[in-house]
């Protein structure tokens, strides 16, 4: 396999952690997903129906604005996407990342991050995202502390 990319969307910095552990284990290079408009906590007030993040969540069509790209993507044969948990799948934010770009024949190795909630069928949506071209792992949560031992382990079992 050629060069690996993890790209990434935090809020509380615990998914950026399991990033740069992720990348320093497999020698890639690391993109976060920044949103335009950063996340206040109240964008993130769940129990509010007007929320921001509770209204992008409820539009499965919604791509919030992203900042920055990532140069050179044909350059990356694997691409790990990283990203905690929102009402049982991806951040809307980290679907505009996958549709802004051509995944086809590429590698998708999604990986979540959350206190309990599994990583469901978040990567069937991925699938469906980014199309039959391309090659979309069964993902992973990732949850508590992380070692480089763990994550060797798990990226070992790959075949990368």
């Amino acid at each position: 396999m050629g060069k690996k990319l993890v790209a990434y969307f935090s809020v509380s910095g615990t998914t950026a952690g399991a990033a740069r552990e992720i990348a320093a284990v497999e020698k890639a290079d690391c993109f976060e997903i920044k949103p335009a408009v950063p996340y206040t906590g109240e964008d993130l007030d769940w129990t509010n129906k007007q929320s921001r993040s509770t209204l992008e969540m409820s539009d499965l069509n919604c791509r919030p604005a992203i900042e920055g790209c990532v140069e050179n993507m044909v350059q990356y044969d694997v691409v790990f996407v990283g990203f905690p948990i929102w009402w049982g799948r991806e951040p809307s934010v980290v679907d505009t990342f996958l549709t802004a770009y051509d995944f086809g024949g590429k590698r998708i190795i999604p990986f979540c991050t959350s206190g309990g909630s599994d990583i469901g069928r978040t990567c069937d949506r991925i699938k469906a995202l980014v199309g039959e071209a391309t090659c979309v792992d069964t993902g992973k949560r990732l949850g508590g502390a992380l070692s480089q031992a763990d994550l060797k382990i798990w990226t070992g079992g790959l075949d990368l």
